[in-house]
Formats: structure tokens, C-alpha cells, sequence
């Protein structure tokens, strides 16, 4: 079995445009997560609190089928060595 991601970066760029609230620093606690011995990741919020922007975002960070490297400039995950 693969692995799925819904492709495209629109609701994360749409997301960017309207009110944000920056978390992309969970991109750089999976970044250093992956490759490594703990391989789960729970991210566990109450409800409103944001999980379907975090997941949103990973989508956009890791999807391949377009360049998502200028929606993520300027944010924390961009400050953090395994950004490239």
C-alpha cells in the first residue's frame, strides 16, 4: 500500500490570504521525526483548535506535484535547518 496525499497547494494558499495563525513549526517537529525511531505522529487538539489546517499544511509541504517553497517563506517553518 502507498501512501496518500491530496495533491495541490489552493487551501493552504487560500488559507494564507485570509486570517493565519502560524504552526507550521509541527512541519519541522515531522521533519525531524521522519527517518528516525519514532515513526507515529499524534496530533491531538480540542475541537476548533486547528487540526485540519495542520493537516492542510503538510499536504502543502510535502506534496510534490507543485512548488510550495514561497507559501512557506517568511513563516516559522522556513527559520527551522530542515526547511530545504
Amino acid at each position: 500500500m502507498g501512501r496518500y496525499l491530496n495533491p495541490g497547494n489552493e487551501w493552504f494558499r487560500g488559507i494564507l490570504r485570509d486570517r493565519h495563525v502560524d504552526k507550521t513549526g509541527l512541519i519541522a517537529c515531522v521533519n525531524h521525526t521522519l527517518g528516525g525511531p519514532n515513526k507515529l505522529i499524534c496530533v491531538s487538539r480540542p475541537r476548533r483548535f486547528g487540526k485540519s489546517f495542520a493537516a492542510q499544511s503538510l499536504v502543502a509541504y510535502y506534496d510534490h506535484s507543485c512548488d510550495s517553497r514561497e507559501l512557506f517563506e517568511g513563516l516559522e517553518v522556513s527559520r527551522d535547518p530542515s526547511f530545504e
